[in-house]
């Protein structure tokens, strides 16, 4: 028997720790390559681990919600059978000497693992490809095969019953069960019986619950969350009733109008009423950049409001165009354009700043010739900026599935490393929220964000007269080392004749 651990791996984005956020395996289960392993939370991203071994866990080595550096072991597997692996916690006996694990699989490619380490040293084929940790379908669960226990021995007189094998554990969801075989699964043998043989009712019984209740009952504690073993039985069998369930769930209400709110007790020391909350992962990250950014560029910033009156009907059209059937389409896509669109006619906003490129004490500016046009996103996990490569060459459809696309992987927690880096000038979308403007910090790499604000109906003077339109107003934070006053006021003004007059577009 030969035992592989797994060491946590960079993921290909310079990582030096992560947090094992949720394991995917236990002791005991069977992996093959490329399983899911676990899912870890880096500075960036939530990425999942596959697997580079094929064989049986024998141990979890890092617990759920720990951070550890890049290079330490978190997981063993063997490469025995699962009844010949070690059990879960045991010191295993001096390995022989293992082969290296598979090449892992950065974020934007596959590695196709060498015969001699992923193949045979793993049990699995010959250099058999390992796929990067990225988004990949459901793993493949595979449990272990678990003999019934031994039948319990009958008294001298009685017969000897044998072993009713299970060739797999028995599920409850696995098995249509009639309400009259729960009854029954669920009645108590007599005490005098003297049959002990396993029967199908026996197994079924230490799978279901031991509570007698209807099946109306059992859905209606299934509907309101409550365990049926927490309630006290009233029936005249000792089963659970409705009239139990409406009086434990209406303890169960006063038990929570009871309990502390936000505010917490108010008699308590203050001290006790403060929660803590470690700074870690995204949070981490974001924090480290934004005190680096804000205070390494010099930023200065400009506002300006624009009648986006047309893009709102621009817009309307879009939606009901035959080619934009099924594309979600917003103002956000017409403010992408134009911030595109503006950035040709101005280019040094569409840049960097690089200190010491040679190794000397100088600085560079880089001009980007291409534009990775980056989308502040809120995320259950927190702030990110995954960014639309060369969206310079993409046509105004284009721009939107990769919008539409860009969103719903950000709102799923599935952005990964890649496709937040190279970006070159950031978008944040404030407006969403209903605020009319910010002062945004820039994206370290970057020298320009522009702050989108709300598009509301306001009174505006036109051709002499006071009438409503939809007002929006932008605001841009650029680097003050790289773009002057007169180069942010022509980029933001672009940006507005944009909004303001979206046929600018077709020219």
């Amino acid at each position: 028997m030969t035992l592989h651990k797994f060491n946590l791996p960079d993921v290909g984005e310079g990582l030096t720790e992560a947090e094992i956020v949720a394991w995917k395996v236990k002791p005991g289960d069977t992996v093959a390559i490329n399983d899911v392993l676990c899912e870890i939370e880096t500075a960036k991203s939530l990425v999942e681990l596959p697997s580079p071994f094929a064989g049986t866990v024998t141990e979890l080595l890092v617990p759920e919600g720990l951070s550890v550096d890049v290079g330490t072991p978190i997981i063993s597997v063997s490469d025995a059978a699962p009844s010949d692996a070690a059990p879960s916690g045991s010191a295993p006996a001096a390995p022989a000497p293992a082969s290296q694990p598979a090449p892992y699989a950065p974020m934007y490619g596959k590695l196709e693992a060498d015969a001699s380490d992923a193949g045979e040293a793993a049990g699995g084929p010959a250099g058999g490809p390992l796929v990067g940790s990225g988004p990949k379908a459901d793993a493949v669960k595979r449990r272990r095969r678990v003999a019934a226990p031994a039948a319990q021995t009958a008294p001298a007189s009685g017969p000897v019953a044998g072993p009713v094998p299970l060739a797999e554990p028995v599920e409850a969801h696995d098995i249509w069960i009639s309400p009259e075989a729960v009854t029954h699964a669920e009645r108590p043998a007599p005490a005098d019986s003297l049959d002990q043989r396993p029967t199908l009712g026996g197994a079924i019984s230490g799978l279901v619950s031991r509570v007698l209740a209807k099946p109306p009952v059992r859905k209606i504690a299934r509907d309101l969350g409550i365990d049926l073993a927490d309630v006290v039985p009233t029936g005249a069998r000792g089963e659970v009733t409705r009239e139990d369930l409406v009086s434990y769930q209406a303890q169960r209400d006063a038990e929570v109008d009871q309990a502390d709110t936000f505010w917490g007790k108010t008699g308590r020391p203050q001290e006790q009423r403060i929660e803590r909350i470690p700074v870690k992962g995204v949070r981490k990250a974001t924090a480290r950049a934004m005190v680096e950014s804000a205070f390494a560029a010099p930023h200065v910033s400009i506002f300006v409001d624009v009648d986006a009156s047309r893009t709102m009907e621009f817009v309307k059209r879009l939606k009901a165009s035959r080619d934009f059937e099924g594309i979600r389409v917003s103002p956000l896509l017409i403010l992408a354009k134009a911030v595109i669109w503006a950035a040709a006619r101005n280019p040094s906003v569409n840049a960097s700043w690089v200190d010491n490129p040679d190794g000397s004490d100088s600085a560079e500016i880089h001009v980007k010739h291409f534009m990775n046009l980056g989308i502040a996103a809120a995320t259950p996990r927190g702030l990110m900026v995954p960014n639309i490569k060369n969206a310079q060459d993409l046509s105004l459809k284009e721009l939107a599935l990769a919008l539409n696309e860009l969103a719903t992987t950000a709102r799923a927690g599935k952005t990964q490393p890649v496709q937040m880096q190279g970006g070159t000038l950031t978008v944040t979308n404030i407006g969403a929220l209903g605020i009319d403007t910010g002062t945004p910090i820039i994206n370290p790499g970057e020298v320009a964000i522009v702050a989108f604000g709300t598009i509301k109906q306001k009174p505006w003077v036109l051709d002499g007269e006071v009438i409503p339109r939809w007002i929006t107003t932008l605001g841009g934070s650029f680097d003050h080392r790289v773009v002057d006053g007169d180069l942010s006021a022509r980029f933001m003004a672009d940006v507005a004749s944009i909004l303001e007059e979206p046929a600018l577009l077709l020219d």
